[in-house]
Parts: structure tokens; C-alpha cells; sequence
């Protein structure tokens, strides 16, 4: 049984635990923190009251107030999309090359893609469209599906291989993986790719492999069919890695990048807006 005793020096009474000859002693909490503990009580009901709090079976308690930070929230966006609607109005009904042509929806369209594109496209397409590993650089000249106003509109609005119904979609076969050819004609065909860039040597049978599996949509002289989605190879600019041992990988079993398609993400107007920010940014055709 714990032995209760008064303390010598302080004058309290102890709560009879000793541990390692240490006492504990029984000090009554000061009035001030019971006060306060008390009222924090008293606020919290209150709180309660006012503010949304207990859930319910099918709601919760709205308060007496009705508010929450989500509604709040949402009234700020509303207030902002009306104030943004004296220029997205005047998007409507005008082509992408309209707004362009247009110094002053121009100005808005940059301020405005410059943001969408911050939100959407930077983590893969980099800051500023510098690109990054798989993701390709939107500030140079080499396009894969075109660099005109439209077709950046176009690729933006419905992705590569986002599974839209107008999705863009280029499927190169795995010619190696799949016995189409065998591994030394991909060899001579790599060759004959990096020859485009002064990297390799041009034989007669590898020209004519490229000719037979390749040239219906990287073209013969390896410039690439924008319309078939095949890349320029001729450039040295190289989604997947340059050199020869990069090529060759992606004739054996090729790497095919997806885009989502964003219709029905973001509006027609920041879609036009982002469209015209992609093709300022250096190498819009």
C-alpha cells in the first residue's frame, strides 16, 4: 500500500509513489491553468456550435454559421473565373491563329499559358520546354507531330496514346523482339541511321532494310513524316538517347511515350492559351 506522507520542504502531501528514493508529490494545479483548461472547454463547445463539426448518419452538423473552408474556397474561384471571363469571352468562336493575330488576347494568352503550362506540362516537358529524360524538348524545331499553332492545338487537345478516340498514335514495331528481322540487320539498319549524322557507315543492305521497315514513316532521308508521327532522324536530336547502342535498343523493343489528352481537363480558351505559350517558346513552325 502506497504510503502517503506530507513533504518536509514544500509542505504538500505526496502521492505515496517513490522511485530510486524520488517522492512524487500531489501540487494541486494552479487556479489560472484550471481556468484556462476550462475555458478551452467552454470554446470548444462553442466552436461545435458555430462551425460544421459532428458527422451525422447521412451529413454532418453544419453549424450555425454554415460555412466551411471548401465553400469559401469556391466562391473565391467563382468570383475569380467571373472576373477572368472579360477576356475568355473574347476567345469564343475565334481560331487559335485569330487570337495569335491579336496583340492584345496575345498578351493574355502568353500571361496565362505561361501559368497553365507551370501547372501541367513542366513536369515532364521541363521548365520552359528544356524537356527531360523520355520527354521531349518543345523549344527546339523538331517536331514530331508538327509545331504549327494547330497541330500543338491539336496534339494538347487529344494526347498521344491517351486513349481518346482522336488521339495522335504512332506504333513502331519491335522488329527484333517480334523475328521481323534478325539482330545483325538491325545492326546494319542502326548503322545506317547514325550515318544521317556523320556517326556511322552507310551500306548498300542497310539502306535498302531502312528503305523496306523504316523510311514509310521516318522518310528515306530519315526527316521524318510528321503525319505518320515518325521522328526525325537525320537532326541528332534523339528522344531516347543518341548513339548507336540507343538506336539499336529501340528498333529491338521501342519505347512508346504517352500524353493525356487534355479536352475536358482544362478549357478551350487555356488550351489555346498553353498551345500559343508551347509555340513561342522557340521552335513553333
Amino acid at each position: 500500500m502506497a504510503n502517503v506522507e506530507k513533504d518536509p520542504v514544500s509542505g504538500t502531501q505526496t502521492t505515496g509513489h517513490e522511485w530510486d528514493g524520488i517522492k512524487e508529490l500531489d501540487t494541486p494545479l494552479p487556479k489560472w491553468w484550471l481556468m484556462t483548461f476550462y475555458v478551452c472547454i467552454i470554446w470548444s463547445i462553442g466552436y461545435w456550435v458555430v462551425y460544421p463539426s459532428w458527422p451525422t448518419l447521412n451529413d454532418y452538423a453544419k453549424g450555425v454559421f454554415e460555412t466551411t473552408n471548401r465553400l469559401e474556397h469556391a466562391k473565391e474561384m467563382e468570383a475569380v473565373k467571373q472576373s477572368r471571363m472579360v477576356w475568355t469571352t473574347k476567345f469564343e468562336g475565334k481560331e487559335i491563329s485569330d487570337v495569335a493575330a491579336d496583340s492584345e488576347l496575345l498578351n493574355y494568352a502568353m500571361a496565362g499559358g505561361r501559368v497553365i503550362f507551370a501547372d501541367n506540362c513542366q513536369p515532364c516537358h521541363g521548365a520552359s520546354g528544356s524537356g527531360a529524360k523520355n520527354f521531349p524538348v518543345l523549344a527546339d524545331d523538331d517536331w514530331i507531330w508538327g509545331g504549327t499553332l494547330d497541330a500543338i492545338q491539336q496534339t494538347i487537345l487529344y494526347g498521344i496514346r491517351s486513349g481518346h478516340d482522336e488521339e495522335r498514335v504512332s506504333d513502331m514495331p519491335a522488329y527484333v523482339t517480334d523475328e521481323t528481322i534478325t539482330p545483325e540487320e538491325a545492326d546494319k539498319i542502326a548503322d545506317y541511321v547514325m550515318s544521317f549524322t556523320g556517326q556511322g557507315t552507310a551500306t548498300e543492305e542497310g539502306e535498302t532494310l531502312f528503305a523496306d521497315y523504316c523510311a514509310m514513316c521516318h522518310a528515306e532521308d530519315g526527316s521524318g513524316l510528321k503525319d505518320m508521327g515518325g521522328p526525325r532522324l537525320n537532326d541528332g536530336i534523339w528522344l531516347y538517347g543518341g548513339g548507336k547502342e540507343a538506336v539499336l535498343s529501340q528498333i529491338n523493343k521501342p519505347k512508346h511515350g504517352v500524353m493525356p489528352a487534355w479536352v475536358g481537363r482544362l478549357s478551350e480558351t487555356e488550351i489555346k492559351q498553353v498551345a500559343i505559350y508551347v509555340h513561342s517558346l522557340g521552335g513553333g513552325q
